[in-house]
């Protein structure tokens, strides 16, 4: 008998053993996370003051500052990049011309605009514009009403000559841009 209650005193004093350890520990922990978090608010304070003496230093402080800490830094000054139109000589604009006339020719897209159309033909004008483009009866009226306007952007060559035609063939001025 007395065998087994020493077993359960053990028991008891082990329990009460690890009870302490783990309340220990537990109080550590938080004393631990308690320190890094004035830590941090000793830091983020820090920050916060430099901040508020920073903003209250004149232009020519910030200046002095600002080369001082490239000076310490080792930063370099990076000169900003600048394109002067005036700069440009007639010799190179005189080459441009033709390189923009290639440009011209070589174009992949068209915008079909229409300047204006012939007040006979109006009905059919808006039913072209009505099934070319899409849109309800009343939008197509209101594009057309409102030429010029462009009507498409961004289209193939072949499809603007088309569009064109059949408008031109209604009695409309397009134009191809």
């Amino acid at each position: 008998m007395l065998r087994s209650y020493l077993k359960l005193m053990s028991w008891r004093t082990a329990a009460k053993t690890q009870t302490r350890i783990i309340a220990a520990a537990r109080s550590t922990t938080i004393r631990t996370f308690s320190t890094s978090l004035c830590l941090f608010q000793q830091e983020n304070t820090k920050i916060e003051k430099l901040v508020e003496d920073i903003s209250k230093l004149t232009l020519l402080e910030t200046s002095q500052l600002v080369d001082q800490l490239k000076t310490k830094l080792n930063i370099q000054d990076v000169a900003p990049i600048a394109f002067n139109p005036s700069a440009v000589s007639a010799t190179d604009a005189g080459a441009e011309e033709p390189a923009k006339k290639e440009a011209a020719e070589e174009k992949t897209s068209w915008t079909v605009r229409l300047d204006s159309f012939d007040a006979g033909s109006k009905a059919k004008v808006i039913k072209e514009v009505k099934a070319m483009l899409g849109l309800t009866l009343v939008e197509a009226k209101k594009t057309v009403e409102a030429a010029p306007k462009v009507l498409k952007e961004n289209v193939l060559k072949e499809d603007a000559d088309a569009v064109k035609s059949k408008l031109e063939g209604l009695g409309c001025k397009v134009t191809l841009e």
